[in-house]
């Protein structure tokens, strides 16, 4: 089970990342607390907090959708924002 503390440490966790990496959180809270426990949700029955925008394959392809995913830079860069709505240009 997934309880509040949970949530808000991840989410500290991946505010820390965005900013590091040069871009920021979505703004909407309600948003960003969802996919997170949709994240910790995936880690706990997957061991991985697999994102939830993309489907797993049961091979090598998964890994690469481990948030951050490898994904997220180029569509943050392209898009404004990474598919699941998690982190956006600054």
């Amino acid at each position: 089970m997934v309880d509040d503390k949970k949530i808000e440490e991840k989410i500290k966790e991946y505010e820390k990342y965005a900013e590091k990496e040069g871009f920021k959180l979505n703004p909407n809270k309600a948003i960003v607390k969802r996919m997170v426990k949709s994240l910790l949700l995936k880690e706990e029955k997957y061991g991985k907090p697999y994102c939830p925008c993309r489907p797993l394959k049961g091979d090598e392809t998964d890994e690469l959708k481990v948030c951050p995913c490898a994904y997220h830079k180029k569509e943050i860069e392209e898009k404004g924002h990474c598919l699941c709505l998690l982190f956006f240009k600054k």
